[in-house]
C-alpha cells in the first residue's frame, strides 16, 4: 500500500467537491495519513469525536451496539468515502465503531484543523451539510426497511446495495470484493444468523447467489432485485 497521496484522492470525495486545485492542495497538506491493519479499530462508539477521515484504500465496517446490547452493522466504507462524519457536523462522540475489514489506508483531519479549513474554504462546510443529509436519508431508508419489510426482502436489499457499492465482475456474476460473513449480513438486516444462512442456502440452490468462506457472488442480479422490490 504505497500509493502516493495527491489531490486526485480528494476529487471524488463529496465534502471536497468543487474545490479548486489550490484549495485541494491546502486540504491535503493538512491531512494525517493512517494505516489500519485488518481487524484494527479506528475509533469506538462513545469515543470523543476528535477527527474525521477519508478512506483511500481498503474497506471498513461501521457498527453500533443498541441499548439492548444488539450489534447492528450500519454501513461498509469504501475508498473515497468519509467516515467519522460527526466530527464535522457538531457531534461530540462517535455513534459507532469503525473497524478495518482488510488492510486499509485513511487520511484524517483533526477537529480543530477541520474548522480552520472550513474558515478558509467555506465550500467544505456547505458540502459537509449535504453529505450528512445524505447519510441521514440512508439511515431513514434502513430503518424503514427494518420496520416494514419481510426479512427476505431486507437481505436482498442489503446484497443489492453491496453489489452496487463493492461489486466486481467475475466469470459467474458479481462478487462483493471484500470479506463478508453471514453474521455481518444478519447484523445489517436485523435478523439472525440462522435466518440468513437458511435464506442464502435457498438462493444458492436457485443459483441466485453463490457463497463461500467470507465470500458472496451475486449470480443472478435480476432475480435478487425482484426479491428486494417484490416485483
Amino acid at each position: 500500500m504505497a500509493r502516493q497521496l495527491d489531490r486526485s484522492i480528494l476529487q471524488g470525495v463529496d465534502i471536497f467537491r468543487d474545490l479548486d486545485d489550490a484549495a485541494l492542495d491546502d486540504v491535503l497538506l493538512s491531512a494525517q495519513r493512517r494505516r489500519i491493519a485488518a481487524g484494527e479499530t479506528v475509533f469506538r462508539q462513545g469515543d470523543t469525536a476528535r477527527a474525521f477521515y477519508v478512506l483511500v484504500e481498503g474497506r471498513l465496517k461501521v457498527a453500533q451496539v443498541t441499548p439492548e446490547g444488539q450489534q447492528v452493522v450500519v454501513r461498509f466504507i469504501g475508498p473515497n468515502e468519509m467516515f467519522g462524519c460527526v466530527a464535522v457536523s457538531g457531534g461530540t462522540v462517535y455513534p459507532g465503531t469503525a473497524t478495518a475489514v482488510v488492510d486499509s489506508l485513511a487520511i484524517g483531519w483533526h477537529r480543530d484543523m477541520t474548522e480552520r479549513l472550513m474558515d478558509r474554504h467555506p465550500r467544505i462546510a456547505r458540502n459537509a451539510l449535504g453529505t450528512v443529509g445524505d447519510r441521514l436519508q440512508e439511515t431513514q431508508a434502513r430503518v424503514r426497511e427494518l420496520s416494514t419489510e419481510r426479512v427476505e426482502r431486507r437481505i436482498a436489499h442489503a446484497l443489492v446495495r453491496l453489489g452496487a457499492q463493492a461489486g466486481k465482475p467475475v466469470q459467474n456474476g458479481v462478487e462483493i470484493e471484500f470479506p463478508i460473513t453471514r453474521q455481518d449480513i444478519a447484523e445489517m438486516t436485523g435478523t439472525t444468523l440462522h435466518t440468513v444462512s437458511r435464506t442464502l442456502s435457498d438462493w444458492e440452490g436457485r443459483q441466485i447467489v453463490q457463497g463461500g468462506r467470507q465470500r458472496i457472488v451475486i449470480r443472478d442480479a435480476a432475480a435478487l432485485l425482484k426479491i428486494a422490490e417484490e416485483l
